[in-house]
């Protein structure tokens, strides 16, 4: 399939006019958006800057600079592959922006889009003493882009990153190292709190796998392009997370903060667990699916948690 006629690479000539093609071919296409961008626009503007070697913040006055005849063709062809390929950008880009930090991903991984991103920047007010957190845990840690936001948040703090899939912490890895955050940031293949190192943890965060198979059948084609192994959690899509509410006892510190974020799934988890109270928190930049529990609740409600592991 040919997205480009002949003449668009000698009639567009700036930055502004491929972006502005680009959005136009993704909306008559019907690109599926829900990757890190909202609109064919900033999908466009992406794909497009990203070609160019220029910063996603770009100033306006150099939108109207002419592309050479190579830069055209690059663009052009990375445009092609995404309404051709039906992949999110970031894997055709291998760079996705989370918290404001630049990771590698590809097709190991699922591309980071999550709204903690929000609560990290605001490093958990009012929830947590920052100068009180030492030790935090990401779960299902994927490209570890949480576990590295966390670090540059908290740069006196530990965080251990925990993933089942070694393709994943492959991701992982070559992140830490891009970040140069070794010496912060531990990897774990583990299933869950298998086999992490018994220490009490300030915040434990997660992005598990959260949804229902059913509904993972229904996806459009850009998430089918994802691991499935990063989304499904059973039937009921809650598999990892009633396993992680169970053992999070064991593993919170007595200010202690369990973050998780369910998606989709919300309403089941909370028709499972009606005397729970979730902290359900809310988002300015968008999002939802995400809940709090204090590491007195999660003791609380334990037994309830247990049982229906």
């Amino acid at each position: 399939m040919t997205i480009t006629s002949p003449d668009v690479i000698t009639t567009l000539n700036s930055i502004r006019d491929y972006i502005r093609w680009g959005a136009s071919r993704f909306a008559e296409h019907n690109v599926f958006l829900g990757h890190g961008t909202v609109t064919p626009l900033d999908e466009a503007a992406a794909i497009v800057l990203h070609t160019l070697h220029q910063p996603y913040d770009l100033a306006d006055a150099y939108l109207d600079s002419v592309l050479t005849t190579p830069e055209r063709q690059a663009v052009l062809s990375l445009i092609e592959r995404r309404i051709r390929e039906r992949k999110p950008s970031a894997y055709l880009t291998n760079e996705a922006i989370f918290a404001g930090l630049s990771f590698y991903v590809d097709e190991r991984v699922l591309v980071p889009r999550s709204p903690i991103a929000e609560l990290i920047a605001e490093r958990f007010e009012p929830w947590v003493d920052e100068d009180q957190v030492f030790n935090i845990l990401d779960l299902c840690t994927g490209s570890a882009c949480i576990a590295i936001a966390c670090a540059y948040a908290f740069p006196d703090a530990q965080v251990d990153a925990v993933d089942l899939s070694e393709d994943a912490l492959d991701v992982a890895q070559i992140n830490v190292e891009k970040h140069d955050l070794a010496e912060q940031v531990m990897l774990y293949q583990s299933d869950l709190f298998a086999e992490l190192p018994p220490k009490p943890y300030d915040i434990i965060v997660s992005n598990p796998p959260y949804v229902a198979i059913s509904e993972w059948e229904s996806l459009p084609a850009e998430f089918h392009a994802e691991p499935e192994m990063g989304f499904t959690g059973g039937d009921s899509g809650l598999d990892l997370v009633i396993r992680i509410l169970a053992d999070a006892k064991h593993y919170l510190a007595e200010q202690g903060i369990l973050i998780v974020e369910v998606g989709s799934s919300a309403e089941t988890l909370q028709e499972m667990f009606p005397n729970v109270s979730f902290h359900w928190l809310e988002f300015e930049r968008g999002g939802d699916g995400v809940f709090l529990l204090t590491a007195q609740q999660v003791n609380d409600y334990h037994t309830q948690f247990a049982s229906a592991v």
